[in-house]
């Protein structure tokens, strides 16, 4: 059954299908302000303004070279669709371990495992989407890791991707348009990022 976002645009990645072929609608986790779990929602409505407080993930993952990895969202993505993201975001099911949500999520999208991913604490924000219309209001767990192998993404979820110094990523955010949570994810990962990746890396 396709979703219709706030937008008009209708699309098909806020529902899963059963073995019956039948679309079941994505469930998410909502979390009260200290990130305890009080209930849930489905995830479009979730995102439907004011929004509602959800749990999420972001992951960062950098090569042997210090750079991290980027991904430009897929162009038929319901929500920041065709902008540039951090490695992985996404929403842990209702019950599923935060970190266990970023390595199969990571996986499903960018077809790689991370050869060590670690916690790098949370961060809660509220970042409207001026094209979609919809509202990120995310209790938002981060993960910092390093990936071995070449991704081999899958094209409904990822645009294409990249490996960037802080350099090229400045430059890069200077002219292309990024998620409007990616600076807040990045700045509350930096300190686990420096720890990772040493100071001759920049981050």
């Amino acid at each position: 059954m396709p979703i219709t976002s706030a937008n008009g645009q209708t699309t098909g990645d806020a529902a899963v299908s059963t073995p019956g072929g039948v679309a079941e609608p994505i469930m998410l986790e909502l979390v009260d302000e200290d990130g305890t779990t009080i209930g849930t929602a489905e995830k479009l409505a979730a995102h439907q303004p004011p929004g509602q407080l959800h749990r999420a993930f972001s992951v960062f993952l950098f090569d042997n070279k210090g750079r991290l990895l980027l991904q430009r969202r897929a162009p038929g993505k319901y929500h920041s669709p065709g902008v540039w993201s951090n490695t992985c975001c996404g929403h842990p099911y209702p019950g599923e371990q935060p970190f266990v949500a970023a390595a199969r999520r990571t996986a499903e999208e960018l077809g790689v495992a991370p050869a060590l991913l670690s916690e790098a604490g949370t961060v809660r924000y509220n970042h409207p989407d001026p094209d979609s219309g919809l509202v990120e209001q995310e209790y938002n767990h981060l993960f910092v890791g390093l990936v071995r192998a070449e991704p081999a993404p899958d094209p409904e979820e990822v645009g294409e991707f990249a490996f960037v110094t802080p350099r090229e990523l400045a430059e890069r955010h200077a002219r292309a348009p990024f998620s409007s949570w990616f600076m807040t994810v990045l700045d509350a990962a930096r300190p686990a990022v420096r720890e990772l990746t040493g100071d001759s890396a920049g981050w």
